[in-house]
């Protein structure tokens, strides 16, 4: 039996997403991402910034390359992933990332309207 392994964050990208295609033709895009967490201490607001490494698989993945830029709104759920290894001076590393499994884009804004239109809200698709 699996054990509970689920995460949800909602944030902001922090560069441009980077698309891969492995040897096997799978195709991953990873990215990552802000989440801010705000709390009060001593009657003042205070701002925790955390960042967060993130794998899109397969058409998830082309979706997020194609529709994702820094600075893009954007939801995920997912499980986390600990991958260790031994580096050249014979430590063990780990890192935990967040492997997407469904993935929200926030609406962007087009921040500086053509001339003679309006600001238009692009809404995408969810997947």
């Amino acid at each position: 039996m699996n054990s509970l392994n689920s995460i949800l964050l909602e944030g902001n990208l922090v560069r441009d997403p980077e698309n891969k295609t492995l040897p096997t033709g799978s195709q991953v895009c990873s990215f990552s991402m802000a989440s801010d967490r705000f709390y009060k201490q001593n009657d003042e607001l205070e701002k925790e910034v955390s960042y967060f490494d993130v794998e899109a698989w397969s058409r998830l993945g082309q979706s997020c390359s194609e529709n994702l830029k820094k600075g893009r709104g954007v939801r995920v759920v997912g499980r986390l992933k600990q991958d260790r290894w031994t580096d050249t001076e014979g430590k063990t590393k780990s890192k935990v990332k967040i492997v997407a499994e469904h993935v929200e884009f926030k609406p962007a804004f087009n921040k500086v309207p053509e001339a003679g239109k309006d600001p238009v809200r692009e809404v995408e698709e969810v997947f």
